[in-house]
């Protein structure tokens, strides 16, 4: 017995519900013309995931369940044919102040024009950027279907995390487990998948297909990389990851039981972690601006790190023609700001334009000299530069359609290093999940490398070794308001991504007097951070829906407990 099965590892956009359902219907043809019996599709792709509140609304559960019809109708001539489909279905009850729900994460299996059977996800997670419980209803059962003679178990994603799932579908007679997935991407996270599914395999003593979604939802990214194991865990065949594919594989019974037969070049090659992450960037915003339907993107270009390495993601992403720069010069901006940011431009060949802030600034401070009067400069003579700034961009944004991309690094936002309706006004924060080390990190990678050839060594060096500065004053450093980037970066992962506590951190040999000032600043600039603009995620723990603190809080962890 042998048994062709495909994976449909394919980029759905949330609510085009019929151009998801003609994505399904032309791989499950295909895969058919090319011998295949049995289509995996990811976890929820007729909605396309994430979908949030559009769960919550009936007419959209109703339509999912139609495309799921219309699926099965489009495909009743295939003989022999199954495909897995995911897609919500149920609905709930609901008034003003209570909601029990009674809608499920599902996937369906499809035959000749029939859904044969509906299985619901068991497990619902509830942590990082999932919010399933707010949407769905654990389901109960199991699904064990045929295909080409071999029994196959169903699982939806957080499913093969747990034991009991698998274990209940090897008992009703799997002898393969197929996952459908949706798992947002963040460093690290292929790997620790394998693992936790080699596991899974290893305990059930069974093989697993892992089928997994790609692209860009808002400020999530999927990479893809769908996978086969045996059931002792070996890898047996893994896609590309950030890439739309249809993959193939062979499922044949000996007498040790069903195992995965695919050639050895089905395993793509290893790729470092800094080349994941760039086309998680890439990814992130060549989706959001192409499924919003922007004509580009533009920016302003600072001759600083951070325009830099935004510049470059965006010109992989969307090609030279649709990325517009300006460089907004100041009194204090230096001539090797102008110089590099020329430079740059020029060596990706993007439109780049100059535009004096100096006048305006000037004008700006003259309104306000009566209410400065007999006042220093400070912050607020700074701030009116970042706001002038995104002022501009924003009215050419206006003007031109293009959507302005921000250019903060999560150390920035940790901290405040940032203007509210100056350098964070814009549509999309590409790097707002970067610390500063990484930016230089990623800077220097792309340097050596030209993933998508649209040239070589594009960010001039001067800009990766030159001292960071928001040249707002004269001689201006972000050391001057900040610790060393080292220090400060190291502090922040272990705070804000890890939850390590302050005791523990210094413990691990920082100074108590930085690492207090740091959480302080966290704490601080929470306001801020509710007005920034949604960026794309890339670790397991980023600033918006991994990260939910009040704004107003008196709770001081340096205090100790506080007495009645």
């Amino acid at each position: 017995m042998t048994l062709k099965l495909a994976i449909a590892q394919l980029n759905f956009v949330v609510g085009d519900l019929a151009g998801n359902a003609k994505k399904i219907v032309d791989a499950a043809r295909q895969a058919h013309a090319q011998g295949a019996r049995l289509l995996l599709t990811p976890e929820l792709s007729i909605a396309g995931y994430a979908a949030e509140d559009l769960f919550l609304r009936p007419a959209f559960t109703e339509a999912c369940d139609d495309a799921v019809k219309g699926i099965a109708a489009a495909l009743a001539d295939l003989k022999d044919m199954v495909v897995v489909v995911g897609h919500p279905t149920g609905g709930s009850l609901r008034s003003r102040s209570v909601a029990v729900q009674m809608r499920y994460n599902a996937a369906s299996v499809i035959k000749e024009g029939r859904i044969l059977e509906t299985y619901a996800k068991r497990e619902l997670p509830n942590y990082q950027v999932f919010d399933e419980r707010r949407y769905f209803t654990p389901g109960q059962g199991t699904c064990v279907f045929e295909a080409g003679g071999v029994s196959v178990g169903v699982l939806i994603c957080e499913d093969a995390w747990f034991d009991e799932p698998a274990e209940l579908a090897r008992a009703a007679g799997a002898e393969v487990l197929a996952v459908i997935n949706a798992s947002p991407y963040h460093v690290g996270k292929e790997g620790e998948r394998v693992a936790r599914m080699a596991d899974r395999a290893r305990a059930v003593r069974l093989p697993l297909v892992y089928a997994h979604l790609v692209g860009g939802q808002d400020e999530v990214v999927f990479d893809g990389a769908s996978f086969a194991l045996q059931a002792d865990g070996e890898l047996a065949m893994q896609a590309e990851s950030f890439k739309e594919s249809l993959v193939f594989m062979q499922l044949e019974r000996s007498p040790q039981g069903v195992g995965v037969v695919a050639a050895p070049s089905a395993i793509a090659a290893p790729r470092e972690a800094e080349a994941q992450l760039w086309d998680a960037l890439v990814l992130g915003v060549r989706d959001y601006i192409g499924k919003n339907g922007f004509p580009g993107a533009i920016l302003g270009l600072s001759g600083g790190i951070d325009s830099a390495l935004v510049l470059a993601v965006a010109v992989d992403a969307l090609g030279k023609d649709k990325v517009r720069a300006v460089m907004m010069p100041s009194p204090y901006t230096a001539d090797i700001s102008w110089i590099d940011a020329r430079e740059m431009a020029t060596r990706l060949g993007v439109r780049y334009d100059e535009i004096s802030i100096k006048h305006t600034f000037e004008s700006f401070k003259g309104a306000l000299a009566d209410e400065f009067k007999g006042l220093p400069e400070d912050t607020a003579e700074e701030n009116l530069q970042a706001r002038i700034r995104g002022t501009l961009l924003m009215a050419l944004s206006n003007k031109f359609g293009s959507i302005v991309l921000t250019t903060g690094n999560k150390s920035e936002m940790a901290t405040g290093y940032c203007t509210l309706y100056g350098d964070m006004a814009g549509g999309f924060a590409v790097i707002k999940d970067l610390l500063k080390t990484t930016v230089f990190a990623l800077a220097r990678w792309r340097n050596a490398h030209d993933p998508y050839g649209t040239g070589a060594s594009p960010i001039p060096d001067r800009i990766i070794t030159r001292p960071p500065s928001a040249e707002l004053r004269p001689d201006q450093t972000d050391q001057d308001s900040l610790p060393p980037y080292d220090i400060l970066d190291g502090i922040l992962a272990r705070y804000m991504q890890d939850d390590e506590g302050i005791d523990e951190i210094i413990a691990a040999g920082y100074e108590r007097a930085v690492v207090e000032r740091v959480a302080r600043l966290i704490k601080l600039n929470e306001y801020k951070r509710r007005q920034a603009p949604v960026g794309i995620r890339v670790t397991h723990r980023s600033f918006g829906k991994d990260w939910r603190y009040p704004i107003t809080s008196k709770f001081n962890e340096t205090a100790g407990a506080q007495k009645p």
